[in-house]
């Protein structure tokens, strides 16, 4: 299993809740988790991501900020059209408060093909969360 980060496999951040202009969506799949995109607040927040192709997944690491910025609740969807539309779930995950350290998650999703995958933040452990990287392992 190689874990790759999604820009460099033509994928895009399509959709996002909220976005500050400092911390852009594009920040999540960059590779680098001294960037990051931060949530303008309120629950739930969400971001879909269009890979260029459908793309097999076995997993997804989610790191996110190492404050109180921390994802608390996070559910993931996926499809395999062409449109960001008629989702089904994969997934749902209770995150842990790491308190000053990176969050990082890695969520199996055995055997998932997705052309596009959406998370939605249902709650964090503050008003605002920040998501530094998204990858996956395929």
């Amino acid at each position: 299993m190689i874990e790759s980060p999604l820009s460099s496999l033509g994928a895009k951040v399509v959709v996002v809740a909220s976005s500050d202009e400092n911390h852009p969506p594009e920040n999540i799949i960059d590779g680098n988790t001294n960037t990051f995109w931060m949530s303008t607040g309120m629950f739930p927040q969400e971001f879909i991501i269009r890979f260029a192709q459908p793309t097999g997944v076995s997993a997804v690491s989610v790191d996110s900020h190492n404050g109180n910025e921390d994802i608390k609740h996070l559910k993931i969807e996926k499809n395999t059209s062409q449109n960001a539309s008629q989702f089904e779930p994969v997934t749902a995950k209770e995150f842990e408060n790491t308190e000053g350290h990176l969050q990082s998650n890695t969520i199996p999703l055995i055997g998932s093909t997705a052309t596009h995958l959406r998370f939605i933040i249902t709650a964090g452990y503050d008003h605002f969360v920040s998501v530094h990287r998204v990858s996956i392992q395929n």
